[in-house]
């Protein structure tokens, strides 16, 4: 069961990937809850065990491509981020905790144990990211966030949606804009 919940992650991730521009150095935001993934009600059957098949699906094949993963805790950590220290700016302030399967998640929680040198912030500004079990990354994105449809649609008994950010159009009708920045929509 938790392997073939490793190869649906995988999965979704590749064809993200293919649809999308991600690039070296860009943010992946990752809401994972494990519950859904199982079947459970969110936040009613926390599970190591699926957050680390889930975990062993994505953070290869991101760090692979230098993309950093960012672990969205649940909301008993105001929804949290964890992330590799030298994926932030120099401004950014960290907060002092340590996320657990009950406070924070079991995705959070591998995450913490597994990136060379995690640290919790607030809140962060991805470029992109996906939301396995309606655990409401929007707040991370950046503006303006742009819907992924992907064939993969579960991980497990958990729905998935995806969303990329672009720059945000201005300036009206006589503008003139980037292509490649739209092109994607």
């Amino acid at each position: 069961m938790y392997e073939q919940i490793t190869r649906e992650a995988e999965q979704a991730l590749e064809e993200f990937l293919l649809k999308t521009r991600l690039a070296a150095g860009d943010i992946f935001v990752v809401g994972c809850s494990s519950s859904e993934i199982l079947g459970h009600p969110i936040g009613k059957g926390s599970s190591m065990d699926a957050a680390k098949a889930v975990f062993r699906g994505l953070y290869p094949i991101l760090s692979a491509k230098g993309i950093y993963l960012a672990a969205q805790c649940c909301e008993h950590l105001n929804r949290a981020i964890i992330i590799e220290r030298n994926a932030l700016s120099k401004d950014t302030e960290i907060v002092n905790v340590i996320p657990q399967p009950k406070a924070g998640g079991s995705f959070a929680t591998v995450a913490w144990s597994s990136l060379a040198d995690p640290v919790a912030v607030e809140e962060i500004r991805a470029d992109a990211g996906m939301d396995i079990g309606g655990t409401l990354i929007g707040m991370h994105l950046k503006r303006v966030a742009v819907p992924v449809r992907l064939n993969a649609v579960k991980i497990g008994e958990a729905s998935v949606l995806s969303a990329r950010t672009r720059p945000k159009y201005i300036g009206g009708e006589r503008s003139i804009y980037q292509q490649d920045a739209a092109s994607l929509e």
